[in-house]
């Protein structure tokens, strides 16, 4: 039996396979929505500035 198996059925201390499989699938996560986020502020931004201009009437 090697390291990651004896940590994976909790003979030996540290990560678990599963767990880190979560953590990197978290990061990914958290790392889109951050992206998302970015991408929310601009447009929010670019359409107060539109809102701000004045109309021209015809």
């Amino acid at each position: 039996m090697n390291r990651q198996d004896q940590i994976d059925t909790g003979q030996r201390p540290g990560t678990a396979t599963e767990e880190a499989a979560q953590v990197k699938a978290l990061k990914k996560e958290i790392a889109e929505l951050k992206r998302a986020n970015e991408i929310l502020k601009a447009a929010s931004a670019f359409f107060a500035a539109e809102l701000d201009r004045p109309c021209a009437r015809s």
